[in-house]
């Protein structure tokens, strides 16, 4: 019998993996309706599309999975009442979050400089994504600090207490949204908590918008105080405030986890998962994504120059920056959240530096060591 799944249009390659297992129909993440999910067998969402009773009671389906590591947006109880099988990709997009908070860093004033010379990077949030960051970071030589409430304090690598991590030179959200009690991260910066950050100090969202209390955040900026700010998602989306991203240093479409090999893994997982929960014989067809161009540092960098080299060629972040200006800032506030999830819909394929090979005549001796740290792989010639 042949399955019908049904796929946010921003999951890739899901005919790839599935091959003949399943026949596959296309939704936008936002606009699904339940009467499309007549005849669905299996629902595949990504971050955008709430999943609770509203949307499965009357559905025939056997089989939720999200393409993301975060799960505020699914009602689990619903789904383990109703025998409805689920499954999530976490850790597929890590590396692609790893890989935006660097090219953040890079990208805004001398920050890369300032932590790579011993500023420590303050990361709120120890999941998945958060240990990803704490472990290029390490690999980086960068100083770093951790807050999770939630973990016992042993199971922590550098733990500190929030005012610490406010006085870092780098803070950066990782944290799962929660209002539960006793430590929610709904609003967590909410106005004081913002005011503690030093002026000379990075902020970096990448986790889900109403971490950061945005209207606080605003009026922080906008009296000429607060840190440099770096947004990839926002309260209210797909609306955002054109007040707040005049402020900030960059503004992206909450894409920071949106490399193409990160959105494949995630593809892989979920048909794998699917497959078990439902019985299925399914073999891995292989990797839908080819090798991506190698890597040409060049020599004679300072390892500040290194870095912005190498993330450069994989990610630019003031492209998506622009993007997210032009169409947020010359348009009304409902063509604005059209053309927010169109930016996302149709966003350029992006690769990451992880597991890239490197043209090993292009860079000095001296910079192999780096070159790891950031994950290239130096194994083989290329070029």
């Amino acid at each position: 019998m042949t399955l019908h799944i049904l796929a946010d249009e921003n999951i890739p390659a899901v005919e790839h993996y599935a091959g003949t297992l399943a026949t596959v129909a296309r939704f936008s993440g936002r606009a699904l309706r339940p009467e499309q999910l007549a005849g669905a067998d299996a629902l595949l969402v990504r971050s955008v599309t709430p999943v609770d009773a509203r949307l499965l009671d009357n559905s025939a389906v056997r089989f939720v999975g999200t393409a993301t590591s975060g799960v505020d947006h699914i009602d689990r109880e619903y789904l383990h009442r109703r025998g409805i099988a689920f499954s999530h990709a976490p850790g597929s997009n890590a590396n692609s979050v790893v890989e935006y908070v660097l090219a953040a860093i890079a990208g805004v004033g001398e920050h890369l400089e300032r932590v790579l010379a011993g500023a420590p990077v303050g990361i709120i949030g120890y999941g998945v994504i958060g240990r990803a960051v704490a472990a290029r970071l390490r690999a980086l030589a960068v100083d770093y600090r951790i807050y999770d409430p939630w973990l016992a304090p042993g199971t922590i690598d550098c733990p500190a207490g929030l005012p610490d991590i406010l006085e870092c030179g780098v803070i950066t959200l990782h944290a799962e949204l929660t209002r539960a009690q006793p430590w929610p991260s709904y609003h967590l910066l909410e106005a004081a908590s913002l005011a503690r950050i030093p002026a000379k100090s990075l902020l970096i969202n990448a986790s889900r918008g109403p971490v950061v209390d945005n209207a606080a955040l605003a009026a922080l900026l906008a009296g000429g105080d607060g840190p440099d700010v770096v947004l990839d998602v926002w309260e209210g989306e797909p609306f955002v405030d054109p007040a707040l991203l005049r402020q900030v240093r960059l503004g992206t479409p909450h894409i920071a986890g949106y490399s193409h090999d990160g959105k494949l893994l995630a593809t892989r997982m979920l048909v794998a998962a699917m497959a078990r929960e439902l019985g299925l014989d399914w073999r891995d067809p292989g990797s839908a994504a080819g090798e991506p161009p190698p890597l040409r540092p060049g020599s004679g960098h300072s390892a500040a120059a290194l870095v912005r080299a190498i993330l450069s060629q994989r990610y630019d972040i003031a492209a998506d920056d622009a993007a997210l200006r032009r169409v947020t800032l010359a348009a009304e506030h409902a063509a604005a959240g059209a053309a927010f999830d169109q930016l996302r819909r149709d966003y350029p394929l992006r690769r990451e530096v992880l597991g890239s090979r490197v043209d090993r005549r292009a860079f000095g001796a001296g910079d192999s060591q780096l070159l790891v740290a950031l994950g290239c792989d130096l194994g083989g010639e290329a070029g």
